[in-house]
């Protein structure tokens, strides 16, 4: 019985001895298509997020005095709106500090307010539809130019500088696909540019023929698709069987290095002119490019698209935590909203007063042997 209570006592004792502080866990959200035809880039994403955390837990982050854990908490919303909002309840629920997603406008949208009505902040790293931050939510917000200014630099970069005379547009009528193709008409005609027809698909479309055929028939010599590079690839091979040679455009969502394997032999070197939003240029590359490095060697695979923007997303929502000194949305929300010059390897983080991103570059590509390579950035 001695020996029971002498160990007993220096059990005690440990535990009073034990004055190291213990870690304080924070959810942080991140939602994406894992499944469904655009997987692949809705794995890019959560890679972004997975890294941006593993970084800033590897380094240590203080928050008020504690040292905080940030743990991710995954969900996949397969590009589905319904999906989207039951993901989104799912992360409210378990009392995430923030969201970094949804990577579709179409689930963004719905989901926004959800977030808004729990009071948590949403940073969304490429859902461009100009609706998203419009609805006058203060929980938010958008680290990539919108597509007002994507689908508009598209339409007058088609008439100025590709001379296109025949302009075709086909989009996917989901939030993004329309909402910038319908950006694009607009300041293609405001440009002079001749307009010859307007066809649609869907998201999860794979046979093209019946429109390609329609618009053939109209002889456009650039056509320009609102979608996603899983539509994109095989649209060009349709577009190769018919003998169709014209310019291929579209926004971010064909700007993939993913666009090659998906085309084929269809793609030809200059064929087709991408932009995708976001765009750093002189030293500002040598970061972006020191990501790309990272995120290689952390995953074996390279960057497909819009990792560096969830990356930023995650940095950007942590830093206005250690600034507010809290991880309570309600306390660190308005420090957040009032992010300025905040440096990422996507370049300079302002947010406006609607929570778009200010003076967001664009970077317009295009691809020569299957890889793709830049045009130019423009703001």
């Amino acid at each position: 019985m001695k020996i029971k209570l002498l160990a007993l006592a220096a059990l005690l004792a440990l535990a009073g001895c034990s004055k190291e502080p213990k870690e304080m866990v924070v959810k942080i959200g991140h939602v994406g298509p894992i499944s469904g035809p655009i997987g692949h880039l809705g794995k890019d994403n959560e890679n972004g997020a997975r890294l941006a955390i593993e970084e800033l837990n590897a380094k240590g982050v203080t928050v008020g005095g504690k040292k905080i854990k940030l743990e991710l908490s995954a969900e996949d919303d397969a590009a589905d709106p319904k999906q989207g909002t039951a993901v989104a309840q799912k992360l409210v629920d378990q009392k995430v500090a923030g969201v970094v997603g949804h990577l579709n406008s179409g689930t963004s949208i719905p989901a926004s307010k959800i977030y808004s009505d729990a009071g948590i902040p949403q940073i969304t790293p490429s859902s461009t539809n100009p609706t998203l931050t419009r609805q006058g939510f203060k929980t938010t917000f958008r680290v990539v130019a919108d597509d007002v200014h994507l689908g508009g630099t598209l339409g007058r970069y088609a008439v100025e500088d590709l001379k296109g005379q025949a302009i075709a547009i086909i989009d996917d009528r989901t939030a993004y696909g329309q909402g910038v193709a319908d950006e694009f008409e607009k300041a293609a005609k405001a440009a002079g540019g001749n307009i010859v027809g307007r066809e649609f698909t869907n998201d999860k479309a794979t046979d093209f023929m019946p429109i390609l055929t329609k618009l053939q028939g109209k002889k456009p010599d650039v056509v320009f698709f609102g979608g996603m590079d899983a539509v994109g690839g095989p649209m060009l091979k349709q577009m190769l069987s018919l003998g169709m040679s014209v310019q291929f455009m579209g926004g971010d969502g064909i700007c993939t290095n993913e666009l090659p394997k998906l085309a084929g032999t269809a793609l030809k070197d200059d064929q087709v002119v991408c932009a995708e939003a976001g765009g750093v240029e002189g030293t500002a590359k040598q970061a972006m490019d020191d990501f790309g490095a990272r995120f290689k060697k952390r995953f074996n695979e390279d960057v497909k698209l819009y990792a560096p923007y969830v990356y930023d997303a995650v940095n950007v929502m942590v830093a206005a935590m250690v600034k507010a000194e809290s991880t309570d949305p309600v306390k660190y929300l308005p420090v957040l909203a009032k992010t300025e010059g905040y440096t990422g390897v996507t370049g300079s983080i302002t947010f406006d007063e609607k929570g778009d991103i200010k003076n967001g570059a664009l970077t317009l590509y295009t691809f020569k042997g299957g890889a793709r390579q830049a045009i130019a950035v423009k703001r």
